[in-house]
Parts: C-alpha cells; sequence; structure tokens
C-alpha cells in the first residue's frame, strides 16, 4: 500500500495544520495512507523515511538540522516523492540550501502582500498533471520565487502585477507549479496555498492532487532503477 508522511509546523498564518489535513484527505480518497506529524523528528530516522513512498512537508520559516535534510534528501534520491505547495515547501527552511536546491527554488517576495488579484498560465497544455486545466484567476499572495532552470514548468504567473522596486524590469513570467526529479525521486511543487481555502477547490486543489498522485508514485517509476547512478565522491553543497 501507498504510505505518505505529512508534517507539518512553523508560522502559523499559513494554517499548516488544515493544509496538511487538506492533503491528508486528498490522498485518502485516493487510496493512499497519510502518517501525519507536527514535529521535525520524522526527519531524524533515515531507515523510517525510507518506508514512506511520498514526503509531504508543511513548514514555513523554520529550522531543520543539516542532517535531517540530508535524511529527506538521501530518502527522495532513493525514491520517494516529495510535494508540497507555497511557503510550506519553498519558504520552509531558508538556511538549508540543499533543501532549496531540491525542491527547486526559494522564496524571495510577494509584491502586494496578501490580496493581489492575478493569473495562473498554465504553460505545458498537454502535460498530464496540468491537461484540461484551464487558466484561472486568483486573489491571494503572488509569489516571486528564485527557480532552478532545469525546473519542468507546468504553470506560471506575470509580474509586476503590484508596482513596486521590481517593476522597472521588463515584465517576467514566474514559475506557479513545476516538477523536478532528485535522483530517482519525483518533486513536486505548487506556489498557490496561502491558507487552505486557496487550494481547496477548482483549478488549485486539482493540480494539487494531481501532483500528489504523480509524487506518490516515484518509487514505482523507479523500479529497475538504481541511485548508485547518480552518486559520486566529494561534496556538493
Amino acid at each position: 500500500m501507498t504510505k505518505a508522511l505529512i508534517t507539518w509546523g512553523g508560522w502559523d498564518g499559513h494554517e499548516p495544520d488544515k493544509v496538511a489535513a487538506l492533503f491528508a484527505d486528498i490522498l485518502n480518497a485516493e487510496g493512499i495512507t497519510s502518517d501525519v506529524s507536527d514535529t521535525l523528528g520524522c526527519f531524524d530516522d533515515p531507515h523510517a523515511l525510507a518506508q514512506y513512498d511520498l514526503i509531504v512537508p508543511c513548514w514555513t520559516m523554520s529550522t531543520i538540522t543539516k542532517e535531517q535534510c540530508h535524511n529527506v534528501s538521501e530518502a527522495v534520491a532513493a525514491g520517494a516523492g516529495l510535494a508540497g505547495v507555497h511557503g510550506g515547501m519553498c519558504d520552509a527552511f531558508r538556511d538549508q540550501v540543499l533543501w532549496q536546491f531540491m525542491t527547486g527554488a526559494n522564496w524571495v517576495a510577494h509584491p502586494g502582500g496578501d490580496g493581489v488579484d492575478y493569473t495562473v498560465e498554465i504553460v505545458d497544455l498537454d502535460h498530464p498533471l496540468v491537461e484540461g486545466i484551464e487558466n484561472f484567476d486568483v486573489k491571494s499572495e503572488q509569489y516571486y520565487l528564485h527557480v532552478d532552470p532545469a525546473n519542468h514548468v507546468l504553470a506560471t504567473t506575470r509580474f509586476p502585477t503590484v508596482t513596486w522596486y521590481h517593476s522597472a524590469n521588463s515584465p517576467a513570467d514566474v514559475p506557479v507549479a513545476w516538477t523536478r526529479a532528485w535522483g530517482l525521486g519525483r518533486v513536486y511543487y505548487n506556489a498557490l496555498g496561502h491558507q487552505a481555502n486557496v487550494i481547496d477547490h477548482g483549478g488549485p486543489r486539482e493540480m494539487i492532487r494531481r501532483g500528489l498522485v504523480w509524487a506518490a508514485g516515484s518509487k514505482s517509476a523507479a523500479v529497475g532503477r538504481s541511485v548508485s547512478d547518480f552518486q559520486s565522491d566529494g561534496n556538493h553543497y
């Protein structure tokens, strides 16, 4: 049976408990069971982490040890999926560059704060994670992220929406959702989800549902492959 680890905490403003519960409901409906934890101690044991098919972090502006971050990285590289949203994954642990490398980005700003009206544009129309989902408008935080150019971008949003210092530059399409690989592991991220009510309906929920299920299939997709293909000597971070 496919099994997920959902862990939540950090800044309360992102409603990590409610977002974690939403993820658990989505996964349960897909026949995926979840262990839900409110501590990062669940990252302490690499052998326990290796038992999960999917890891879902819901932490913002928090602190993780280098060892915990390494354990998650190794679990994902060995085939576990990793999926998350908003600050719960890409503003989780600002001092851990390995986390940023693995997830594919780090948050830097949300010009205008909460309540900004903007459009999410689907850019890979034939990808199964977004196929059939039309562009949609959101009233929430619009995330400006520094992103890895290796990400496979599924959706974007255009800046500037709100006038600020960044407006002096040319308009920029910043990724909202993407997939990437980390060793044998599948990684999915979606920048929506400032609060649970942003992603509990419509296009946002469907995008995230598909992303969670896709990432949960990571180990099955990796059968016959070896993580040793991606390993080499030396310190890489």
